[in-house]
C-alpha cells in the first residue's frame, strides 16, 4: 500500500510541476516556483503540498494564488493523472529552506577558534 501511495505523491509532484510552470499564466508565478513535498491520504481524498519559493518575501502571494487556482490545478491534474478521484489540494509554504538559512547564519556567526595541531606545538 505504500509503494501505492509513494508512486501517486511522485507523480502528482511531476505534474504539479508541469502544470505551474507551462500552463498557468499568471505573472505572479513568475519567480522560481518548486514543489518540494507531495503528500496524498491513502483514500486519495487529500493532498498536501509544499511549496518553495526562491525569494522568500513572495511566499505568501505564491500559495495564495495557488490555493486560489485550485480548480484549474485539480481539472488539469484530472487530465494528466488517472486515480479514483483527483485529492482536495493544500498549498502549504515548505519552511525548511528559510530553516537552513536561519542554520547558516548562525553559523557563520559562531566565534569558533581554530584548533592548533599537536605537530606545531
Amino acid at each position: 500500500m505504500a509503494n501505492r501511495i509513494d508512486r501517486a505523491n511522485k507523480e502528482i509532484q511531476k505534474c504539479l510541476i508541469d502544470i505551474i510552470q507551462f500552463k498557468m499564466n499568471d505573472p505572479r508565478l513568475d519567480k522560481i516556483v518548486s514543489i518540494t513535498e507531495v503528500n496524498v491520504t491513502p483514500d486519495f481524498k487529500f493532498c498536501k503540498i509544499k511549496v518553495s519559493v526562491l525569494d522568500l518575501k513572495e511566499i505568501s502571494s505564491v500559495t495564495t494564488v495557488l490555493q486560489k487556482s485550485e480548480g484549474f490545478i485539480k481539472r488539469e491534474l484530472a487530465k494528466m493523472v488517472d486515480m479514483p478521484q483527483v485529492p482536495k489540494l493544500n498549498f502549504v509554504v515548505d519552511k525548511s529552506a528559510e530553516n537552513a538559512m536561519r542554520v547558516e547564519a548562525i553559523l557563520r556567526n559562531l566565534n569558533i577558534p581554530k584548533e592548533e595541531n599537536e605537530d606545531d606545538k
